[in-house]
Order: structure tokens, then C-alpha cells, then sequence
């Protein structure tokens, strides 16, 4: 418990700024590179950037934001969350996070995932009829990538590989993540190709999750492919009070759960949801003494070797943010520490 790393996730949701209006997506990504420059000053150990294709949010080229951040950066480690396997090509993937690696001086990470979101699919033109053999052999594809050694590989969604080499090549690899929502096959597949476990946990109570990390740990054992690392992502807000956070909170959960309710047919939220997912769920939103409470619980049940804090909330201001950040790194993570020695 005396290792585990402690970061923040951004999916580059569109804010608002103290009028109520929308900011661009070009002020969205100036805030996000600010903010990350932020984790790094209070000591925070990762800085995730997602991937996304559509209008409520700014990110869809996290590598770019990433480098960016680099520049500005000392030590923070800086990856994606998630990369959209599934309609991007492999060897572009590592080319990227190999650049990024570069000039970040060994400091990237790749959150390998499906996405929450199939938008890429048409836009890259990719058939959501392949949603499972695209991922899986892009999956299987990259982990032969990380190994850089001369790559040969053939399957049914892209073109073979014949004893390829691709470059640029790292000074001590990459380390590499599944995003995994809850699927046990999804827990398996990451063991077998030899990633670390990203559980994304966005409802309902984390030791929930306990069985996927006891599975993972077993089929480890039996593809002698571990160890390999355990991450929890979940959303949260830190403010000086319960009561304010809640507040902040609140009005921007409601709109994007009605918002993906209406989207993909899930019921329309209840009274007492949010309130419930805050105090037994997976909202991590409170003052840094409640919000440490509340991880240093979850990273125990688990045995976690990183938690990530999802930070950005639906209508929450870069100034409620950048506060949120600054508390997490410089009073939730010394208690949660505490908590745990």
C-alpha cells in the first residue's frame, strides 16, 4: 500500500465559463494542459487525457494534448483514457505513444480501450458489426508492438505483418493498460496479452470489483503472464466542504445521465441516485477528508496499485477544477496514505 500511485483522468468535457456559455474547444484544451501542469506541481503520479469524437468534448487526439503537457512537465507520468483501439491502427498507436514517450523523457503510458462511445467507428470508417474481432486483434497486434522486436502477424482487419520493425524505439518500453468496464472476458483478455488492469468503475460500490481483480490474478497464473498492475477510475470532485462539492456536482451529473440515459436507453435518473452513488457508489465527491475516506477504502478492498480520480465534471468551471486538483493532490492523497500505513 506504501507504492500505490495516485492521478487524475480527463475526458476534455466541454465547460462553462463564469457566464454560463460553453468554451470553445480550443479554450477547453488550454485549461486541460494548465491543469495537468497543476497535477504535476502537487505531486500527483499520472495525468490521463481521453479520446473522444464528438461535440460535448474537446479531446479527440489525447497524444497532442499530451505532448503538450510534457513540455511542461518534470515527472507527472502522462497517458490516454482511453486510446480507441478498436478504430485506430496499432502501429500508429505505438508510433505516437513512442514519440510522446520520447519527449516526455519516459514518461508514457497507453490506456488501451473499446471507449465509451462508437462515434470513430463511422468516422474512420469501421463496421460495428467487427466490434469484438477489431478489438481483439488490435489488442493482440499492440502487445507484439510493446515488445519491439521485429513484428510478424497476420489477421482480418488489416493488412499482415512480415518481420516489421517499427520505430521510433524507447529507451525502456511503455507500460500498457486495459480500460475494462466489468466484463470477465474483458478482465481474461487483458491477462492473456499481458496488460495492466484498468478498471473503470463509474456506478454502484467498488467491492464489487473485488472478484475481476481476483480473476485477473488467476488467469495470470495460468497464461504465466503477471504480474501486472490494478488501476481504478472513477469520477469525483474535492472542494473545501461536502456541501459545496455536492453542489458543484450535481446540475452537471443530472444533465449528462439524462443526457446518455436518452441516448442508450437506460431509465431516467431517480431521486435520491446521486446522493446514493456519492455516499455507497462510485462519485468520490466531497471535501478531502470525506473523498479520502472514501479511496483509501476502495484502494484497500482492491489492492490497488494506482487510483485515478475522473476530475472533470459535466459544468464545473476550470477555477472549481484547478481548486479540485490542488486539494487532491495536496490533502487527499497525504490522508489517504496515512489511512492506509
Amino acid at each position: 500500500m506504501t507504492n500505490v500511485e495516485y492521478g487524475l483522468d480527463t475526458f476534455g468535457g466541454v465547460t462553462q465559463d463564469a457566464t454560463g456559455t460553453p468554451k470553445t474547444h480550443a479554450e477547453v484544451i488550454r485549461d486541460i494542459v494548465d491543469e495537468a501542469v497543476l497535477a504535476d506541481q502537487v505531486g500527483l503520479d499520472f495525468f490521463g487525457v481521453g479520446e473522444h469524437h464528438r461535440r460535448d468534448f474537446a479531446v479527440s487526439s489525447p497524444e497532442m494534448v499530451l505532448a503538450a503537457i510534457a513540455s511542461r512537465t518534470e515527472s507527472i507520468r502522462l497517458g490516454s483514457a482511453v486510446t480507441v483501439l478498436s478504430s485506430d491502427d496499432p502501429v500508429r498507436v505505438f508510433e505516437r505513444f513512442s514519440t510522446l514517450d520520447a519527449v516526455s523523457h519516459g514518461r508514457a503510458e497507453i490506456v488501451a480501450g473499446r471507449g465509451s462511445f462508437t462515434e470513430s467507428f463511422s468516422l474512420f470508417g469501421f463496421d460495428l458489426s467487427q466490434y469484438e474481432v477489431l478489438f481483439e486483434e488490435r489488442l493482440e497486434l499492440l502487445a507484439a508492438l510493446l515488445k519491439e522486436q521485429p513484428v510478424t502477424w497476420q489477421g482480418s482487419t488489416r493488412a499482415a505483418l512480415t518481420d516489421q520493425e517499427v520505430f521510433p524505439k524507447t529507451a525502456a518500453g511503455i507500460r500498457a493498460w486495459v480500460g475494462v468496464g466489468g466484463s470477465p472476458e474483458s478482465v481474461v483478455r487483458t491477462a492473456r496479452h499481458g496488460f495492466g488492469l484498468f478498471l473503470a468503475i463509474i456506478g454502484g460500490p467498488s467491492d464489487r470489483f473485488a472478484t475481476y481483480v481476483d480473476l485477473f490474478e488467476r488467469a495470470q497464473d495460468q497464461f504465466g503472464t503477471g504480474p501486472a498492475p490494478v488501476a481504478v477510475h472513477s469520477p469525483g470532485l474535492v472542494a473545501d466542504t461536502d456541501e459545496e462539492a455536492r453542489a458543484l456536482v450535481y446540475d452537471g451529473w443530472l444533465a449528462m445521465r439524462t443526457k446518455l440515459g436518452a441516448e442508450r436507453g437506460w431509465p431516467a435518473p431517480r431521486p435520491g441516485d446521486f446522493e446514493r452513488e456519492v455516499e455507497d457508489g462510485a462519485l468520490y465527491v466531497g471535501s478531502p477528508e470525506t473523498v479520502a475516506r472514501k479511496v483509501a477504502a476502495t484502494v484497500g478492498a482492491l489492492g490497488l496499485d494506482r487510483f485515478d480520480l475522473k476530475y472533470d465534471q459535466g459544468r464545473v468551471q476550470h477555477g472549481d477544477l484547478t481548486r479540485s486538483i490542488e486539494l487532491y493532490g495536496t490533502k487527499v492523497v497525504p490522508l489517504v496514505k496515512d489511512m492506509l500505513a
